[in-house]
């Protein structure tokens, strides 16, 4: 007999074992779209401690890349008008991508009224979940990103 015969009859065997337990490539699905990315609920709100006009600036869409967001950010950075104060908060609901990058509330006087009076109060949230406050005489700015 062959000193070599039982090595490849192993070989054969591990070979054929091999092939059958490892799926065809025929049987791979075709490549598809690739999966929505996860969407985020965001939940701005904007209060003050006195009643006061106030311009509301937010963002409710992820720009596609940032140069477009550079070349004209206020195309994805709408604004409201509303007077807020004790029991009368502005509230804005939402859904982003990437809430980290371009979730943002802020707010400011508007008209003549005293400005160091209104004492702004902002909260952003996602997914219920308060993630950011801020407070300010005159305004306030609600981001998890540094706009500076």
């Amino acid at each position: 007999m062959n000193p070599t015969a039982p090595i490849f009859a192993a070989l054969a065997v591990l070979c054929a074992a091999t092939g059958l337990a490892s799926p065809a490539l025929a049987d791979d699905p075709p490549p598809g779209d690739p999966p929505p990315p996860q969407v985020f609920n965001v939940r701005y709100t904007v209060t003050a401690d006195k009643l006061v006009n106030a311009r509301i600036y937010y963002r409710d869409t992820d720009p596609p890349s940032f140069s477009d967001y550079s070349h004209d950010p206020y195309v994805f950075s709408p604004t409201a008008d509303a007077t807020v104060g004790p029991g009368k908060p502005w509230v804005l609901e939402t859904t982003l991508t990437d809430p980290i990058q371009w979730g943002m509330v802020a707010v400011q006087a508007q008209g003549s009224l005293p400005l160091a009076a209104a004492g702004f109060n902002c909260t952003m949230a996602i997914n219920g979940a308060v993630v950011k406050t801020n407070s300010g005489p005159k305004g306030a700015l609600c981001s998890l990103r540094n706009w500076q």
